[in-house]
């Protein structure tokens, strides 16, 4: 991983290539999976849906086209706003259409495509398959190339500096309930020359923290472009935002809230002139297109060598050439003249739209968006004063880039010691090391403010990721210290082993399988399964709802795709999170449970980072149950502690 560079170029040259690198792997592993996998198995994997029933809405911001796919039955999937998708009827085919997920309900998905869809997407039977984008990539890739314009924090991203602090203070907090350590973040935010980092552990108030920063900013009179990698995180911003400051939201979120909505500019800006006599040309649009399909499109057996003007003149002549005739020219004719003014028409469309979308943005004090959708000709020569990004350790550098561009001064907020990026290729390695993780390295704790205070969890589940990660720096709100599940259900009706694992007074649980439950791996899957484990974890999600626990209170987390596939097979309950730990980071549950799958002679795969085991153990409010072999366990140091630790602060139950 690389701290310091040299130069521009070398900086530019080291990321444009792991881009590149990433770019054709997450092609090629989508493609892969596609190609050989049922339909069947990848949507039972969250990652297609099938047999979906389409229905055209109209026309977008931007002249998109919506279509709506829906089912009664609409599976879980893990395809969200925002994502690729690769859109097929009967055939699967690289060639087939892609449209970004525009809108996702609870038994139907909204695609937007840039041009019209074909035929098979209108009719019939729909399959939808979770794609990779091209354009994220394309706009990294362009943003390393801007950057060397930016001769004003090109300095600070190649080698350390000194990092300089204002005067400027807070002089009364919008959210009076912020803690100290929040406090002097926001402090530091406010004054910090060009770069700070907001370091928040679990639970700590990171994106409220951010927040604050935010209104202070937009109270001093700065202008602020807030971001993030996923569309989740942005909602979050942009919901504690709302009556704050004014805001407009870029792209569509995540949530189906109205109120959310309400504040996104697809919405705002459908109530302008300009919109409105925008779509009155995009209608235009439409009937000359099918106006334009019904004449002879010039292609090259039709042309035989004859350009646009030539084309013209011989249909105003009424004359053949070449074995063309006379009524096929006109036809070729009329086509041209035709496509020409469809051209004029989207070209007064577009400018009308980009004039009501910089209205908007010209009157908000805050935009947010998604790191991928800052690099839209929406914002192309918009700058604003500060750019905030949030969830930085889980972007890449080339990410957070795009919206970087659009900034003076950068404020960015995470955690290194949970996951990095996620980066497929084994030749892009180097963009796990996420620009917040290299700017803390670079320049030294000058740079950064740790959250101390934590409101999420039972002090003991907490405590000893503090132990391991945070140097016991973080302390348990009073408020949180003890609670349980007591306080939301009675005992569990079993009275053997479930009961005593699912004890709503007993916080932290670990089940030791000790080699009675193996692993093993399907034919020809790279993944693994536990079945044992499985019917574990099973048993306990019933005992749990059957004491009065809503499904949506659970989440079970294991860190391999076929275990997740085998427990959403066992556990088809409406509401109930069964996801990998890469799904669960950022989020909480009253109740985790823990699956982690590997029992052998040995190997923990993958188990074995880290910060893996830092977000798992971090989910949890209430009670924290893991399943898992120790004797596989331990040949890891980390865990280990952990066994040692539940067994001496929680409950430790042998099979």
């Amino acid at each position: 991983m690389k701290t310091q560079f040299e130069s521009y170029e070398e900086y530019r040259s080291y990321f444009a290539s792991l881009v590149e690198n990433e770019r054709r792997e997450e092609m090629r592993r989508h493609w892969e999976e596609i190609r050989k996998l049922p339909g069947s198995k990848r949507e039972r994997l969250g990652r297609a849906v099938l047999a979906l029933r389409p229905r055209v809405l109209g026309r977008g911001l931007g002249g998109v086209y919506l279509v709506r796919y829906s089912r009664s039955d609409f599976p879980d999937t893990e395809i969200m706003v925002g994502d690729v998708v690769l859109v097929s009827g009967k055939k699967v085919s690289k060639n087939n259409p892609m449209g970004t997920v525009y809108e996702k309900g609870r038994n139907f998905i909204t695609v937007a495509f840039s041009s019209p869809p074909p035929a098979f997407a209108l009719k019939g039977r729909v399959r939808l398959d979770l794609y990779a984008s091209d354009v994220t990539f394309q706009r990294m890739l362009a943003a390393l190339e801007a950057l060397e314009t930016r001769k004003d924090i090109l300095p600070f991203l190649l080698s350390s500096r000194v990092m300089l602090y204002g005067a400027q203070s807070v002089r009364e907090f919008d959210n009076p309930r912020l803690n100290d350590s929040q406090k002097r973040a926001v402090e530091y935010a406010l004054r910090a020359e060009r770069f700070f980092l907001i370091h928040g552990p679990p639970g700590t108030g990171k994106t409220t923290t951010l927040v604050e920063a935010i209104v202070q900013h937009v109270k001093s009179g700065k202008k602020v472009l807030a971001t993030a990698d996923s569309n989740v995180a942005v909602d979050n911003i942009l919901e504690k935002l709302i009556g704050k400051v004014k805001v407009v939201r870029l792209g569509s979120p995540a949530r189906t809230s109205e109120w959310l909505r309400e504040h996104t500019l697809d919405f705002m800006v459908q109530s302008t002139a300009e919109f409105k006599e925008a779509q009155k040309l995009w209608a235009r649009v439409d009937t000359l297109v099918k106006k334009r399909d019904r004449e002879t499109r010039p292609m090259p057996q039709w042309r035989r060598g004859l350009g646009d003007d030539e084309i013209h003149y011989l249909a105003s002549q009424r004359r053949s050439i070449r074995g063309i005739p006379a009524e096929r020219i006109q036809s070729m004719a009329a086509w041209l003249t035709l496509q020409k003014e469809i051209g004029d028409v989207v070209e007064r469309a577009k400018k009308l739209e980009m004039r009501a979308v910089r209205k908007i943005i010209d009157d908000v004090d805050v935009v947010c968006a998604t790191n991928s959708t800052a690099g839209s000709e929406m914002l192309d020569g918009v700058m604003f004063d500060t750019v905030f990004i949030d969830e930085a350790t889980q972007s890449t550098e080339p990410s957070c880039l795009i919206p970087m561009l659009h900034g003076k001064r950068f404020i960015l907020a995470g955690d290194h010691k949970q996951l990095p990026p996620t980066v497929l290729s084994r030749d892009a390695e180097g963009l796990k090391y996420s620009l917040f993780e290299r700017l803390m390295e670079l320049h030294g704790r000058g740079i950064s403010r740790m959250l101390t205070v934590q409101y999420r969890m039972n002090e003991r589940l907490m405590e000893f990721s503090n132990r391991e990660f945070y140097n016991n720096a973080v302390r348990t709100a009073p408020e949180v210290r003890n609670i349980t599940l007591s306080e939301l259900i009675g005992s569990c009706e079993d009275n053997g082993t479930v009961a005593e694992m699912c004890s709503p007074s007993e916080p932290l649980v670990f089940v030791d399988t000790h080699g009675t439950m193996p692993e093993r791996q399907r034919p020809g899957s790279t993944s693994y399964e536990n079945p044992g484990e499985a019917e574990i974890v099973s048993s306990l999600v019933n005992a749990f709802l059957e004491a009065g626990l809503e499904p949506g209170v659970i989440g079970v987390i294991t860190p391999y795709d076929d275990q997740v596939q085998m427990l959403r097979e066992q556990l088809p309950v409406r509401g109930l999170e069964i996801k990998s730990v890469d799904g669960f980071q950022g989020r909480e549950k009253e109740v985790i449970i823990i699956s982690f799958v590997r029992s052998n002679t040995g190997k923990i795969g993958f188990l074995m980072d880290p910060r893996r085991l830092n977000v798992s153990l971090t989910r949890a409010k209430r009670k924290l149950v893991m399943i898992g072999d120790s004797s596989t366990l331990s040949v890891n140091a980390l865990y280990r502690r952990l066994l040692n630790f539940v067994r001496e602060k929680g409950r430790y139950l042998e099979l």
